[in-house]
């Protein structure tokens, strides 16, 4: 089996009680130390591949409970060599686990077409969902730490790398689809002390019509938020101690039940909240936000700017990479020739697939370009920094789909190799702990063909 770097059965774990049916008859069928995997666990496991498309015949139970006792492996060597992990670290990864849980949930409705929310799919308050599996998170962390330890020092080399393409059959090579590289100089209107005042006075009359009643805090939030994700929900935010910026937090702590905040400043823009509820670390508040906009003067001058920066470029007065040092202002891409680097895999190259499902209008602005070529200077919305922008646009390389080789594809090859050779030390790590470690498997698994040996042979 091929171990999965810890994002196996801790990943998901949180939805694999929710996927175990409720009248089955539920028992312990290995344990490795203290730790215990039940018979609903792998059960419910089984069902969240389906869930997510895995064709039954392709699960493979055997290979998911030696996917579970590797996981309690780590867990159980975590507290042997007492790795402590902190309630904000579990907190926060808590958060993220119940985002990406609603995120899953957000088009599912029962049978009367309402929509199924994580309170309601459980018959519980996020608090007490929380409380539930604290310790299940809590061990993940600390597995995750073990295995951080172990892969850590890692590496490979280019001799490593051309070794590990070698080792690939010709047949079985990756067929690589086109790939772009993409370039921008980007000048973002500067936002002025006058925009920033205008901004605080809106926010200020808006926050004074809450207070006073005129207007709810749900109507203020929905009709003038400038914040997309909490708007449509009134405002509402749901927190843990360091989710959020330090003066929204901090704002967030200072006020009692049901009061209102006065206007406070963060990166994003002028806020203002009221806090409805607060249980140690965990905070719900509405809240609005409104940012300050540039001026048309302001953004009059960046046109100008960019105008010349785009007639240089053409009348080649100023190479590619001054122009980017000349007259972007954009902090993602300045110090990097202007390449923009893809946030799904981290690296300059993009599918067709990824500029679509980032940027679409990227490659409706670039299709028809050729090599090097730059596009006029065109009004954009940066989702990173939340706020609009001019840019020029030029593709640096555009590649034909291709079986994959090391000139071409030299860091897919790298990527591929370390994965390989910390699968290798895990497995050499993995096979060294199961002699130290109490385990116990039911018989009815005792057919299973293991990669390890976790039931020892009979004498």
């Amino acid at each position: 089996m091929k171990y999965s770097i810890f994002l196996g059965l801790f990943f998901t774990l949180i939805l694999t009680k929710s996927f175990a049916q409720p009248k089955m008859i539920d028992k312990v069928i290995a344990q490795v130390g203290e730790n215990i995997v039940l018979y609903s666990e792998l059960e419910g496991q089984k069902q969240s591949m389906k869930q997510n498309g895995t064709p039954v015949e392709n699960i493979d139970e055997c290979e998911l409970l030696e996917q579970m006792l590797y996981n309690f492996l780590l867990v159980n060597q975590a507290e042997l060599d007492s790795i402590q992990i902190s309630n904000e670290q579990v907190d926060a990864e808590m958060e993220n686990r119940l985002r990406m849980i609603e995120s899953q949930m957000k088009n599912v409705k029962d049978d009367k077409g309402n929509p199924i929310t994580i309170e309601s799919f459980y018959g519980k308050t996020k608090s007490q969902i929380k409380e539930e599996f604290r310790s299940t998170i809590k061990k993940r962390l600390q597995g995750q730490e073990v295995e951080r330890g172990i892969t850590a020092d890692i590496d490979v080399s280019p001799l490593d790398v051309e070794t590990f393409f070698n080792s690939i059959p010709k047949d079985s090579l990756p067929y690589i689809n086109s790939q772009l590289s993409f370039q921008q100089i980007a000048i973002f209107p500067r936002i002025t002390k006058a925009d920033k005042e205008l901004a605080f006075k809106t926010i200020s009359d808006l926050r004074k019509q809450v207070v006073s009643g005129k207007v709810t805090f749900c109507t203020a939030a929905s009709l003038h938020s400038e914040d997309p994700g909490s708007a449509k929900n009134c405002g509402r935010i749901e927190a843990t101690r360091g989710m959020m910026v330090k003066p929204f937090e901090a704002t967030a702590y200072s006020l009692k039940i049901g009061q209102i905040s006065e206007v406070f400043e963060t990166e994003y823009g002028f806020h203002f909240m009221q806090l409805l509820d607060r249980k140690g670390d965990d905070y719900i508040v509405n809240h609005v936000l409104i940012a300050p906009k540039f001026s048309l003067d302001s953004l009059d001058a960046s046109s100008k700017r960019m105008e010349k920066c785009y007639e240089e470029l053409k009348q080649n007065k100023v190479t590619w990479e001054d122009a980017v040092k000349i007259y972007s202002n954009d902090v993602n891409t300045k110090e990097n020739k202007g390449y923009i680097t893809n946030p799904i895999t981290g690296e300059v190259k993009w599918s067709v697939e990824e500029v679509n499902q980032v940027d679409p209008m990227m490659f409706q602005l670039t299709d028809g370009l050729e090599l090097n070529q730059i596009t006029a200077p065109t009004l954009y919305y940066d989702f990173n920094e939340r706020k609009e922008a001019i840019r020029i646009v030029r593709v640096a390389e555009r590649t034909k789909p291709h079986v994959g080789n090391l000139k071409d594809d030299y860091n897919l090859f790298r990527m591929m190799a370390l994965e390989d050779k910390k699968q290798k030390i895990i497995l050499a790590w993995t096979k060294s702990k199961i002699s130290t470690a109490y385990i116990r498997i039911d018989d009815s698994y005792k057919n299973c063909q293991f990669e390890n040996q976790w039931i020892p042979k009979a004498p």
